[in-house]
């Protein structure tokens, strides 16, 4: 594992991979310009910042899977989700990853 990779907790990919294949609930979570220059098709945008706001939407998930930009974000969104008591989040990094997985 990457340096990059260890500090923000981004997974292999066999598990990402896997994940999607399974139907994950995609979830960019950068801010909604960044999202509209572009993000990986299925996803939603729910931005960091209004993360706690929305727990919601993420109830009855089988897994979930949070990126940003750079893995930064989405690492932060993970532990969120996690001390709100969901178990099933994986952090895919960044949405040009989750992207090409999707895309496979």
């Amino acid at each position: 594992m990457g340096f990059f990779s260890a500090l923000f907790g981004k997974t292999d990919n066999s598990q990402l991979t896997e994940a999607i294949r399974a139907g994950a609930f995609l979830v960019d979570v950068r801010t909604p310009s960044e999202f509209s220059a572009g993000s990986v098709k299925g996803a939603v945008n729910i931005p960091l910042d209004k993360l706690v706001d929305q727990l919601s939407k993420f109830k009855e998930k089988n897994s979930i899977v949070v990126f940003c930009r750079s893995g930064s974000r989405s690492s932060q969104a993970k532990s969120i989700l996690e001390s709100n008591g969901f178990t099933n989040v994986i952090n895919g990094g960044t949405w040009q990853n989750v992207n090409e997985v999707v895309n496979q």
